[in-house]
């Protein structure tokens, strides 16, 4: 397949993005407006489905008709890599993953490769050496929400309350341990009925996992997309007094069919001290006076299958939104974003993760961009 023809798509500080919506939601219960101008409410939950593109809703608008019926503030920009920790961080601060910190799934932190998802480095945990609330200290949403009397509520798998991920990007919200729809709904419509103001935000991984497993767009995604319609539909009909709902997403998928394979190619390793990120956006470490070796090497090896710059180069352009003080460190030597569909996967450290056909974290449209949903108050 020839290479994309069109320019990486990334945030405008002219539009608003992903890190406007929670901070938009808690406006509308706080009554001070907000990016995305939504009317007021007494209440208001944000449902975030895992992998729901823009493109792949649109694309597949006959399996979820509620869905592609709700009315749309979107499309909006996710950040850079978009990937899951970087979107819930930006998603609970309200800020680009250059201000939070969390520029990938694996990024460097004090010289350890940190992987935002398991909180482990080097396979352990690192909770205690890599304390959440310091590589992330940025207060988030629902701790600025606590300081304006509106109450805040997590609903998630209950395995995700003591995370590394949650104490770094949602801290401060009451947490409700969920493990099915049902526990799902149930908790999100028990949180927004409580009195006074309240802020929810209930996440759901399902979709994600099937993109991954068989691919977006698949029959058992398209099944579970279906059965996501059918929630929000219900939850929409069951909404409390004055409760208002959103639907968002973390990033999109595409399915890959071309692998670059860093741990058994000796080019892709020359060179590099740590290698982070994931299949779809590397972050490449190297080793002392190798950086341009490095980028020239994987600049060649991949031709037109990736974006390749240098880290700073990558800084100055914006993908990671202005880089908030003491965390250019955790900026890679080497910036690499994959095209088409292409990845660089690693079959020995990251096994499972190579064979997925369904991966994301580039910057193509169809990962990149995600909707914005909206069911108002009545």
């Amino acid at each position: 397949m020839a290479p994309d023809a069109v320019d990486p798509v990334l945030p405008r500080p002219d539009r608003p993005g992903l890190p406007d919506v929670l901070p938009s939601l808690l406006a509308s219960v706080s009554g001070t407006g907000g990016a995305f101008a939504l009317p007021p409410a007494r209440a208001a939950a944000l449902l975030l489905v895992d992998g729901l593109g823009h493109a792949l809703l649109h694309d597949h608008a006959a399996d979820a008709p509620f869905l592609a019926a709700m009315a749309e503030a979107g499309p909006l920009t996710v950040g850079f890599p978009s990937s899951t920790p970087i979107s819930v961080t930006t998603l609970g601060t309200g800020l680009p993953p250059g201000a939070h910190g969390t520029i990938g799934v694996r990024f460097r932190v004090d010289g350890s490769l940190l992987d935002a998802l398991t909180w482990t480095a080097d396979g352990h945990d690192a909770r205690k050496t890599l304390v959440p609330e310091t590589v992330q200290s940025r207060a988030t949403v629902f701790e600025r929400a606590a300081a304006d009397d509106v109450a805040s509520t997590v609903v998630s798998d209950r395995a995700f309350r003591e995370s590394g991920l949650t104490r770094s990007a949602l801290r401060g919200a009451r947490y409700r341990g969920v493990g099915a729809f049902g526990d799902l709904a149930d908790e999100l419509l028990d949180a927004l009925a409580r009195p006074g103001r309240q802020l929810v935000y209930a996440y759901h991984a399902d979709l994600d996992q099937l993109g991954h497993l068989r691919g977006p767009g698949s029959r058992a995604w398209r099944w579970q997309l279906r059965q996501i319609d059918r929630l929000v539909e219900q939850l929409a009909a069951e909404l409390p007094d004055g409760a208002l709902l959103a639907v968002t997403a973390d990033h999109g998928m595409v399915t890959v069919d071309r692998r670059h394979d860093a741990d058994t190619d000796p080019d892709l390793r020359a060179g590099v001290a740590l290698l982070g990120g994931d299949p779809r956006a590397r972050l490449v470490y190297a080793q002392e006076g190798a950086a341009a070796d490095v980028l020239a090497t994987w600049s060649a090896v991949l031709g037109d299958d990736a974006w390749v710059l240098p880290g700073e180069e990558a800084v100055a352009r914006g993908w990671f939104g202005p880089v908030g003080h003491g965390l250019l460190s955790r900026v890679p030597d080497v910036v690499v974003a994959l095209r088409d569909t292409a990845a660089v996967v690693r079959s020995e450290a990251e096994a499972v993760l190579s064979r997925l056909p369904g991966q994301h974290g580039s910057v193509t449209a169809a990962e990149m961009e995600v909707p914005l949903l909206v069911q108002t108050p009545t």
